[in-house]
C-alpha cells in the first residue's frame, strides 16, 4: 500500500462511477441532440446542462472526500434534520413541474430535494443503528429506525412523487443485515405479490389460493401439533388484506398510476395514450438487435418517439443504438459497482460505515433494478431515473454524494484488492 492521501480511496468504485457517467452523457447527448444548434456550449442544449452538471459533480466529490469521516458519523442526524426541513418547505415555496411540487426554482436551474434525502437518511439511519444502545432485533428499536425511514417517505408522497417515496423500501435491507428478522422482507415480498396477484387474478381467486396454501401448510405440519390460533389469524391478515386492495387501487393510487398497472397487467392496451411511452421503449429497445444501430443513429431515438427519452427513459437508447451487447455492458457496470460496494462494507470496521454502505447498494440495485423493468415494460411506470444515466443535475449530484460518503468513509479501512 501506498502512503499517498489518494490510495485510500476505492478507484474500483471511482473508475465504475467514472464509466457510467461518461456512458450516460453520450446516450443524453444521442437523446438530445438536433441538428440545428448553433452553439455546443449553449446552455439551452440538455447535453450541455448535463456536462456542466457533470463538472459541478468532480468539484462535489473534492469536496466529499476532503470533509473528515468524523463529520458524517457525528452529525448525520442534524443533516436527516434539514433534510426534512427541505421536504416540507416544498409545500410553501416550491415549484410545480409536470404536477409535481418537487423543486425549487433557482432561475433556469431547479432543485430537487428528495434526491438528496436518500443520503441523509442513509446517514441517519447508519447513525441510529450503530448507537450502543440500539438492537435492531428489538421490536422497539425496529420502530424508531422504521420512523426513520418513513419520514421523509411521507413528505414526498404527497407532492406528489410516489415513486421517489418507494425507494425508501430499499432500506429494509440494511436493517436486515444487522439484525433485523427476515420475517419482514419476506412480509413484504408476500403483500407485494398479493396485492400484484389480487389485481390481476381477482380477490376471490387470491383468497381461496391463501386459504389452500394456509390449510395445507397446517396439515403438512399437523405432527408438530402447530398453533391453530397463528395459522388462523395469518390466514385471515391475508384474506382481510386481499379484499382491501381494490379499495387501496381505486382511492389512493391517481387515475395514471392506475392505468399504468392495468397496461402492465395486461387489463388494458393503451399504445397511444398512458402506455405510449413505454410501447415505444419497448420498440426502441427491440430494434437495436445484437449490436444496436450505431450512437446517434437510433431511428426511435432520433424521431422523438419516446417522450422524455433523457430522463426516466433513458436505457431505451441504451438498447437501440447500443444493442443486447451493449445493454449488457451497462447492467454490468451497475452490478460490479454494487457487489463492490457490498464487498466493501462487509470489510468496515466500524458498524456506521457498514450500515451506510449497505444502504447506498440497496438504493442504487433499486433504482437500477425497477428503472430497466419500467423501460423494459415488466415494472409500471413510477418515475424512477437511473442513476448516473438520467438527466438532472439534482439526481447526479444526489448520487454522487450518496456513493462518495461512502468512498470517504471506506477510506479508513483501505484493503488491497
Amino acid at each position: 500500500m501506498t502512503n499517498g492521501r489518494t490510495s485510500r480511496f476505492d478507484w474500483i468504485i471511482i473508475l465504475l462511477f467514472l464509466a457510467l457517467v461518461v456512458i450516460g452523457w453520450l446516450n443524453i447527448y444521442s437523446a438530445s441532440y438536433v441538428d440545428n444548434v448553433e452553439s455546443f456550449f449553449d446552455l439551452g442544449n440538455i447535453y450541455t446542462k448535463q456536462l456542466l452538471f457533470i463538472v459541478l459533480s468532480l468539484f462535489l466529490i473534492v469536496f466529499i472526500l476532503a470533509i473528515d469521516v468524523k463529520f458524517y458519523e457525528r452529525f448525520g442526524s442534524i443533516v436527516y434534520i434539514v433534510s426534512l426541513v427541505s421536504l416540507l418547505g416544498l409545500f410553501i415555496f416550491g415549484n410545480s413541474i409536470n404536477g409535481a411540487t418537487s423543486w425549487y426554482s433557482f432561475g433556469a436551474f431547479g432543485l430537487q430535494p428528495s434526491e438528496f434525502a436518500k443520503a441523509a437518511t442513509a446517514l441517519a439511519v447508519a447513525k441510529y443503528v450503530s448507537d450502543i444502545q440500539t438492537n435492531m432485533s428489538l421490536f422497539k428499536d425496529q420502530l424508531r429506525a422504521f420512523l426513520i425511514i418513513a419520514l421523509p417517505a411521507l413528505f414526498i408522497i404527497p407532492q406528489p412523487d410516489p415513486g421517489s417515496a418507494l425507494i425508501y423500501a430499499a432500506f429494509v435491507f440494511p436493517l436486515y443485515r444487522e439484525g433485523m428478522h427476515y420475517v419482514y422482507l419476506l412480509l413484504g415480498f408476500f403483500a407485494a405479490a398479493l396485492f400484484i396477484g389480487t389485481l390481476a387474478f381477482g380477490v376471490y381467486w387470491i383468497a381461496g389460493l391463501v386459504l389452500f396454501i394456509g390449510i395445507g401448510l397446517f396439515l403438512f405440519n399437523r405432527k408438530r401439533r402447530p398453533n391453530k390460533l397463528k395459522y388462523l389469524t395469518i390466514v385471515f391478515a391475508c384474506v382481510a388484506f386481499a379484499f382491501s386492495v381494490n379499495y387501496i387501487f381505486n382511492n389512493v393510487f391517481e387515475q395514471r398510476h392506475r392505468d399504468r398497472f392495468n397496461i402492465v397487467l395486461g387489463k388494458e392496451v393503451d399504445t397511444k395514450g398512458i402506455g405510449y411511452n413505454t410501447n415505444q421503449s419497448e420498440i426502441a429497445i427491440g430494434s437495436g438487435g445484437w449490436l444496436g444501430k450505431g450512437w446517434t443513429e437510433g431511428t426511435q431515438t432520433k424521431g422523438n418517439f419516446v417522450p422524455e427519452q433523457h430522463t426516466d427513459y433513458i436505457f431505451s437508447t441504451v438498447g437501440e443504438e447500443w444493442g443486447f451487447l451493449g445493454s449488457i455492458l451497462v447492467v454490468v457496470l451497475f452490478l460490479a459497482l454494487i457487489i463492490r460496494v457490498l464487498v466493501l462494507s462487509e470489510r468496515q470496521k466500524s458498524q456506521f460505515s457498514r450500515v451506510y454502505g449497505y444502504s447506498v447498494a440497496a438504493i442504487l440495485f433499486f433504482h437500477f433494478f425497477v428503472n430497466i423493468g419500467m423501460v423494459s415494460g415488466i415494472f409500471p411506470t413510477v418515475g424512477i431515473p437511473l442513476p448516473f444515466f438520467s438527466y438532472g443535475g439534482s439526481g447526479l449530484w444526489g448520487f454522487t454524494i450518496l456513493l462518495f460518503i461512502f468512498v470517504r468513509l471506506d477510506s479508513r479501512n483501505y484493503y488491497y484488492t
